[in-house]
């Protein structure tokens, strides 16, 4: 598989993967549209995670890849899995929180950092990894890559606006784990993420590259749950099936869509978010405006201008009918998230993140077929949401939503106690340049 920039230019996976942005400053696109229906539908019931996501990564990236370094990477990275649970007739969940980090990225920052290990492993140099976070990308990215030979990470995290668990996660690793408190929003930190990366000076000190779903390296491993949820053929049956996202900067749904574009039997994908809607609104309207993102109580998806959708936008070619015939967008309030949370834990006994009470709502929204034009008969229609995150990472909110507290899984107990370490800074990239280079330029 080849990848593309905005201005035509192509890269290798490898090249493309260390790179983050390309050096236009747009994101690498897949050239190719490969077909894995066949392989899709090889998978059985019992095809454990790791052999869905090493056939579907040697398929996607050989020769650079091939069978047996897939496997090793996909042994290395994945010591968990996704589970697929049912709630009612309609409405399955997709557990995706059982990582270290219990964040739906660990999957993706887990094979990332594998792959990365893999490919340096003959060679010298030092690379620098550079990520911006709403929230879980930085624990995630800091847990996957604490203590990775040849690697130092520096995270980027708005400063009062992540779950102080979210900040314990990333701020109290130290060792090659950098952590850089922003005084502004996360769609300021993404702003400098972009910036360093196009700095002639920094590119030429520095040997930088990303972690989040900027780079297709981090973005693209996100397809593997979605392919091993439609191999649950025992849970999902044959009914039509439905993708709900909970979705920031859209990195999650774009890997689905291309899942989708390589033969997954995925009908539809409903891309749900907060108030924080403006590609809900570019469906409706055609028109794409970027905003500065408000606080909500579903922090990771509080992003106004999400980078992933260049990428949507060119799968579609521009062309909003042709998006819309495959995604829905739905927006939800805080009341309706908190609402959610309580309905879920009531009707089945069950805790969920404000994420993912984001995306259940939004489910039952398109369910009943109320908000959004009716695309054929929905009656035997089901809907997959995909848990984002473990309940216990937003444990306030959820005890104020819903009057009991979930279980605090011991892995992120033991952080809570550890004291945070974390260098402050404002919004420009003269600061942050001066940190990077003081700490690693050569």
């Amino acid at each position: 598989m080849k990848f593309k920039s905005k201005s035509g230019g192509e890269a290798s996976f490898r090249d493309a993967l260390f790179l983050g942005l390309a050096p236009d400053g747009s994101l690498f696109h897949p050239v190719e549209r490969p077909d894995l229906a066949a392989l899709f539908r090889s998978f059985g019931e019992e095809t454990p995670f790791t052999e869905v996501s090493a056939a579907t990564a040697a398929a996607l990236f050989s020769p650079e890849l091939d069978s047996e370094a897939a496997e090793r990477i996909a042994a290395r990275a994945f010591s968990f899995q996704p589970v697929l649970r049912r709630l009612d007739e309609k409405i399955l969940i997709l557990e995706l929180f059982h990582g270290p980090s219990c964040a739906f990225k660990d999957f993706a920052a887990q094979f990332l950092a594998a792959t990365m290990e893999e490919f340096l492993r003959a060679d010298a140099r030092r690379i620098q990894i550079l990520v911006a976070t709403s929230g879980d990308t930085g624990s995630a990215v800091a847990h996957a890559f604490h203590n990775r030979e040849g690697i130092d990470v520096v995270i980027l995290y708005p400063s009062g606006r992540v779950t102080e668990l979210q900040e314990k996660q990333l701020t109290t690793l130290g060792g090659n784990v950098h952590a850089l408190e922003v005084k502004g929003s996360f769609d300021d930190c993404q702003r400098l993420a972009k910036e360093a990366f196009r700095d002639e000076t920094l590119h030429r000190r520095l040997s930088l590259t990303s972690a989040n779903s900027i780079n297709i390296g981090r973005l693209l491993p996100q397809t593997f749950y979605h392919i091993y949820a439609m191999t649950r053929r025992g849970s999902l049956g044959e009914r039509p099936t439905t993708v709900c996202v909970p979705s920031g900067n859209f990195g999650n749904l774009t890997a689905g869509v291309y899942a989708r574009q390589w033969g997954l039997p995925v009908r539809a994908f409903i891309a749900a978010t907060n108030i924080n809607d403006v590609v809900p609104q570019y469906l409706t309207s055609g028109v794409f405006t970027p905003r500065a993102s408000k606080k909500t109580l579903s922090n990771a998806m509080d992003v106004g201008n999400p980078s992933n959708f260049e990428r949507l936008h060119e799968v579609f070619q521009g062309d909003v009918k042709a998006m819309r015939s495959v995604i829905h967008g739905i927006a939800m309030s805080d009341a309706k998230t908190r609402e959610s949370m309580k309905e879920i834990h009531r009707r089945y006994g069950v805790f969920v993140d404000p994420h993912t009470a984001v995306g259940y709502a939004a489910a039952r929204e398109y369910l009943k077929g109320s908000s959004v034009p009716v695309r054929g008969a929905r009656r035997d229609e089901q809907v997959i949401v995909l848990s984002t995150a473990h309940p216990a990472k937003f444990l306030d909110i959820v005890r104020d939503s819903v009057g009991a507290e979930p279980p605090i899984p011991e892995r992120l107990a033991r952080c809570l106690a550890l004291p945070k370490r974390s260098t402050v800074m404002g919004r420009d990239l003269a600061g942050l340049s001066r940190f990077l280079l003081d700490s690693f330029a050569k």
